[in-house]
């Protein structure tokens, strides 16, 4: 696994980028929950929280390239960027098909009332931008648990985890040409997850921990934190699904130092492991390398 590196271009690897890797909180080190994922020719974004319009700017990804829009659950973190991806990306990409949007149920009823929602702008910006009237158009599939897209060799699988009252609520795998990546979404412990999980390459998992004492004083903050894993508990997962690297994303850490999350996860598993930032991206091939923002 090698640490630092110039770019390495292969059709036969899967590249992914973390967008985001906060919650709902607006800091601007971590933006709102979202990942970038190239596999051969196809481009796909799971997740849109907060900034992730800027952070593809930021990476030269135009909108007019990403294939698909796959979403985890519809908490209003990871959807609230959907808007500004969608009429920002379709102004400046100058996209000229319509997006393919994958989510749970509900997602097809929030992209009609978005649509009419934005009305007037879209009927603008064909008149007086001459933009491609297909490219504000938006194909929704709603998901149950399964395989979703399957394209070119690239191949996604929608599985349930546990985010209860939260439902439903997926998490995704992503196999391309014998290599594969699993995203957690947003999940409690699950072994339906660890299932999915077992051998990838790449397992980017949610994290949310808090100290106990934190915790009596603050119902909200348990409350939320009852809703996501804990580091200790993620480390039975990793021990469990044996992942070639796991990182952390959708970072929630109440009283605890980054250096403690680890600490928390090394009670129970030894494998390689990353807390991830904003920007971090990850070359997946006969080996991991990792580029640091």
């Amino acid at each position: 696994m090698t640490q630092e590196g110039g770019p390495v271009e292969s059709s036969q690897q899967i590249e992914v980028t973390l967008l985001g890797t906060g919650t709902p909180r607006p800091l601007l080190n971590r933006f709102g929950p979202g990942t970038l994922i190239r596999a051969g020719n196809q481009v796909f974004v799971f997740d849109a929280g907060r900034g992730i319009m800027q952070r593809l700017f930021q990476l030269g990804v135009s909108y007019a390239r990403v294939d698909a829009v796959f979403l985890t659950h519809l908490h209003s973190d990871h959807i609230v960027g959907l808007p500004d991806l969608w009429l920002s990306g379709w102004l400046e990409g100058r996209r000229e098909t319509p997006i393919k949007i994958f989510g749970p149920e509900g997602t097809g009823s929030m992209m009609t009332h978005l649509q009419k929602a934005f009305s007037y702008d879209i009927k603008i910006r064909i008149e007086d931008d001459q933009l491609s009237p297909a490219g504000a158009k938006v194909e929704v599939t709603e998901t149950g648990e399964g395989i979703i897209y399957n394209l070119e060799g690239v191949r996604v699988r929608a599985f349930e985890v546990d985010h209860r009252p939260i439902t439903p609520a997926f998490g995704y795998r992503i196999d391309y040409a014998g290599h594969s990546v699993l995203l957690s979404g947003d999940t409690r412990f699950s072994k339906n997850l660890i299932k999915f999980a077992s051998g990838v390459d790449l397992l980017v998992h949610e994290v949310g921990d808090a100290r106990d004492s934190l915790l009596r004083k603050h119902a909200p903050l348990a409350r939320a934190i009852a809703h996501h894993t804990n580091a200790v508990e993620a480390g039975e997962i990793f021990r469990q699904a044996m992942p070639k690297l796991a990182v952390y994303t959708h970072i929630i850490s109440a009283g605890f130092e980054v250096t403690e999350l680890i600490a928390r996860t090394r009670s129970c598993y030894h494998g390689p492991l990353l807390v991830g930032e904003d920007l971090m991206r990850f070359l997946i091939g006969k080996d991991i390398t990792i580029y640091r923002p």
